[in-house]
């Protein structure tokens, strides 16, 4: 009961900083109009403002067509909605400026001008999430086996399949993988995005993935809000190993995965890590869903870390508040001590299914 009470007050301010913020776009576009805006306009308005919360909550119950459509709408809108809002900031500011230092200028033409870079600018980020890279990089590991100089090792993470994503879009990742014949495939979690499906069908196409040395997946945060198993269940039953915190070795090449809900404790991360007993004279993987903690795993003895989890924020502002908050880590190839670390974009999106200043993709390494 307190945990409902709690979620219905954080559902409650979600809401209502959504119609502040769209009451002030609003309220910009009408001052610069010096129009008072007729009743279906503000009907309009309010309707926009609840859009996102009733999608998100009927996309939590039901799996139909109809919230599909309405869900990728509404997080459409969400995402322009930031946009417009930080055209409305400095359209503000400007005005402000202008009116303290007695600067006559054309507010109307200003907030235009600003609305339609935000729209541009959305249209945009939506086709760049539709875009998917293959980012490739060569990796230098200290005592890589001979069986693995030169090959390479395919890493994706952050598909989120659900309202937004599907099976289509899995295909195609799938696609793109097999053609750049790796010869492992490393999965960083978050396939799915935790809202209801048929996740047997989901995974499905799994079973087209193939590599010489095998397909690996560790647990994300989106499959284990709750109960992973389904999850988990769906991605074996079709062909992929799910590293639940254990440790394989492939040619001599020592891979440990960690699912996302072991990761998130230091202490208990720690002794986890300890009890694989790595050895440091032959080079290791970590893989995990978030780049937490690396100063553990290279504590551990790990050549790498490989993980994904920050989408680099997806879209501007958050790309620079995720890099705030990740530093070096939050996307990329970094380094810290002995070890090396890289954390992926991710191929998909969660929430607004648009993305820019980050680009969705996979990765392809070539290790020396």
């Amino acid at each position: 009961m307190r945990l409902r009470k709690r979620l219905i007050r954080f559902i409650l301010l979600i809401q209502l900083l959504l119609f502040l913020t769209h009451f002030f776009v609003y309220e910009t576009w009408v001052y610069s109009t010096a129009a008072t805006g007729n009743l279906w306009i503000k009907g309009f308005a309010a309707a926009l403002s609840v859009s996102f919360v009733s999608a998100s909550l009927l996309a939590f119950r039901y799996t139909n067509w109809p919230v599909r459509v309405f869900y990728k709408v509404a997080a459409v809108w969400l995402g322009w909605l930031t946009f417009l809002v930080l055209a409305a900031i400095p359209a503000w500011a400007v005005f402000g400026i202008g009116a303290l230092s007695s600067i006559s200028l054309n507010f109307h033409l200003l907030v235009k001008w600003l609305f339609g870079a935000a729209v541009v600018a959305g249209i945009g980020a939506v086709v760049n999430a539709n875009w998917t890279r293959t980012t490739r990089v060569t990796l230098q590991l200290p005592n890589l086996p001979a069986a693995w100089r030169g090959r390479h090792m395919a890493l994706i993470s952050d598909i989120h399949l659900g309202h937004v994503r599907n099976g289509s879009f899995l295909r195609r990742m799938i696609s793109k993988i097999l053609h750049e014949r790796p010869d492992a495939v490393l999965i960083a979690g978050d396939l799915y995005d935790g809202t209801p499906l048929d996740t047997e069908r989901a995974a499905e196409p799994l079973s087209k993935l193939t590599a010489p040395y095998g397909v690996y997946f560790v647990a994300g945060n989106h499959e284990q809000f709750g109960d992973d198993t389904k999850y988990l269940n769906a991605v074996e039953n079709a062909g992929v190993r799910v590293l639940r915190n254990e440790k394989v070795e492939l040619e001599g090449l020592q891979i440990v995965g960690v699912s996302y809900r072991e990761a998130v404790g230091g202490p208990a991360l720690s002794s986890l890590l300890r009890g694989f007993r790595v050895d440091a004279n032959r080079a290791s993987i970590f893989l995990t869903h978030a780049p937490d903690h690396a100063a553990i795993a290279e504590a551990a003895g790990f050549s790498l870390q490989l993980c994904g989890h920050t989408h680099l924020g997806q879209f501007i502002p958050f790309t620079w508040i995720v890099r705030r908050i990740y530093g070096r880590f939050a996307y990329g190839l970094s380094r810290i001590g002995k070890m090396q670390a890289f954390t992926s974009s991710g191929a998909g999106t969660w929430g607004p299914p648009l993305r820019l200043g980050s680009n969705p993709e996979i990765v392809v390494f070539q290790l020396e």
